[in-house]
């Protein structure tokens, strides 16, 4: 793709077969403008939203990535300005009679010899950060463990220059809930793993209220393996009670708010000096666990930035590593490029359950799909959710699909992995970070300031608009794509070495130079008391 001139009237075809197209021009077109084709604008059209490239009946279909997006409400003439207003949206694909695994990607050769500096845990995993995570069984206990943890930060921090970060895994969960409820398993497994995961080091430090309804046993039940070090395999639960470092708040001990806090960082610097004895060391590129998400997503998401991530993903499986891409509703209506992709009939069965369980929870709250876009989304040139998820569904690039992860459930081997997960931004990051990720990669069309205090997050902008004005929010700017200056492939090629550098700790995202992290969301389809 080639721009002329700065100026020069731009428009993005995404195939052959579609009849509109979107503007790659910063602040759109006017009417009257002259394409390339030699159509002219009969509206003016904003940045990232479609025109009609021919005359469009009511009733006609809307096409785009070759997908029927929508059905014309009235007659669309060609030039004019194709937006949500306009269309009707199809109806969802069903469940039944999908492809299932009938698509064979084509051998890729394996990519070798490409390496991080990470942190290798007891358990095989690796690290990509060094933290000392604090966990709470309940919410009520958050403004204590805040409060502690700025203490930790302030005094004991400094003394272990190997620790990079103490974070509280505050979250809105463990009391006023039906905890015995059937989908209650999903919160509670969530904040176990979290717990768990490969940049804590296996240092699992819990604070609880006393009287929550998800005791410590509950959360890290017989069987919750902690490797504390090689002499020191700890079994959590009834049988090993000292193993779980556990402060209560309620036990008689303590007398006033600052023996809690006393106690609570006299746990602390034990595992601190631990976790400070841990070196780096090399280790292959397999060992990456990465999440890739997208939000603020706008009609670029699908040309510029999720394509680059899409290209990256396969470098990533190549080369042995686990990638997971999400969001439910985001690639509900591409259930069939799915299903087909699947490697066996097993794994394209588990991603049609996790469909029709959602399916079933969007019912039950009398809603459909269609409540996944926003505002913002539209306004971005996203007409619905349909053009939202095809664009959407190429984070994942063209590898199998190797495995499925429920809602809080661990990753347990490595390749393409679908993880089951609302789209929401932070509980769909939440979720990926109890499945193990070890690095996130975000992209954004809007634009969000997200980030995540457990995990390094690279954040990739659509255009190169937002990537100027958001020059020290962004790390990467998928805009040269659209804008002619670098390829699909060259910033997939891009992202795959910053994640290495970002690994290694040898570079720091800029969400982490600036602190800014949200907060975890805990996915809870269970009843509140």
């Amino acid at each position: 793709m080639t721009v002329p001139h700065a100026l020069a009237p731009l428009t993005i075809r995404m195939h052959a077969a579609d009849n509109v197209a979107i503007v790659a021009n910063d602040g759109g077109l006017p009417a009257g403008t002259v394409l390339a084709s030699g159509l002219t604008l009969v509206d003016k059209v904003p940045q990232a939203h479609k025109v009609a490239l021919e005359d469009i009946a009511e009733g006609g279909v809307v096409r785009r990535y070759n997908v029927p997006i929508g059905y014309a409400l009235k007659a669309i003439a060609a030039g004019s300005w194709v937006h949500e207003r306009l269309l009707q949206m199809p109806a969802a694909r069903e469940l039944e009679g999908l492809p299932i695994a009938t698509v064979k990607p084509p051998e890729m050769p394996p990519l070798e010899g490409y390496t991080f500096e990470g942190y290798r845990n007891l358990d095989g995993s690796v690290g990509t950060r060094n933290i000392l995570a604090i966990t709470q069984t309940v919410q009520c206990v958050a403004g204590v463990v805040d409060f502690a943890v700025q203490r930790i930060k302030a005094e004991l921090l400094p003394k272990y220059p190997n620790v990079d970060d103490v974070v509280g895994l505050s979250h809105s969960y463990g009391c006023g809930v039906a905890i015995d409820a059937p989908d209650a398993v999903i919160p509670i497994r969530t904040l176990r793993n979290i717990s768990l995961n490969p940049n804590f080091g296996g240092e699992v430090m819990v604070i609880s209220l006393g009287c929550e309804k998800l005791q410590p046993e509950r959360l890290m039940p017989p069987g919750t393996i902690l490797l504390i070090d090689e002499r020191n395999v700890a079994d959590v639960g009834d049988s090993a009670e000292a193993k779980l470092d556990v402060v209560c708040l309620q036990d008689d001990a303590h007398v006033g708010f600052m023996s809690m806090i006393e106690s609570i960082l006299r746990q602390a610097e034990e595992h601190l000096e631990r976790l400070n004895a841990r070196q780096r060391e090399t280790v292959p590129a397999s060992e990456l666990v990465v999440g890739v998400q997208c939000g603020g997503s706008d009609a670029f998401s699908g040309v510029t930035a999720n394509p680059a991530v899409g290209f990256c993903t396969d470098l990533l499986v190549r080369a042995g590593a686990t990638v997971m891409f999400s969001e439910v509703t985001e690639v509900r209506d591409g259930i069939d490029q799915l299903t087909s992709r699947a490697t066996t009939p097993a794994v394209a069965e588990a991603m049609v359950r996790e469909m029709a369980w959602y399916d079933a929870y969007l019912d039950k709250g009398r809603v459909d799909r269609s409540a996944n876009t926003t505002p913002g989304n539209k306004k971005g040139g996203l007409s619905n959710i349909v053009e939202k998820a095809m664009g959407s569904i190429v984070k994942s690039g063209s590898a199998a699909i190797s495995g499925v992860i429920a809602p809080g459930e661990k990753a347990k081997q490595k390749g393409l992995l679908y993880a089951a997960t609302p789209a929401s931004d932070f509980i769909c990051g939440t979720l990926q970070l109890a499945a193990g990720m070890n690095l996130h990669v975000f992209t954004t069309g809007r634009g969000t300031p997200y980030g995540l205090a457990e995990v390094p997050v690279i954040k990739v902008a659509t255009r190169s608009d937002l990537a100027r004005r958001w020059h020290d929010l962004m790390d990467i700017n998928a805009g040269r794509i659209a804008d002619g200056a670098a390829s699909i492939e060259d910033v997939g090629w891009e992202m795959f070495q910053l994640m290495l550098e970002v690994a290694s700790g040898r570079k720091k995202t800029w969400a982490e130079h600036w602190k800014l992290h949200n907060a975890l969301v805990l996915f809870n389809p269970a009843p509140v008391t």
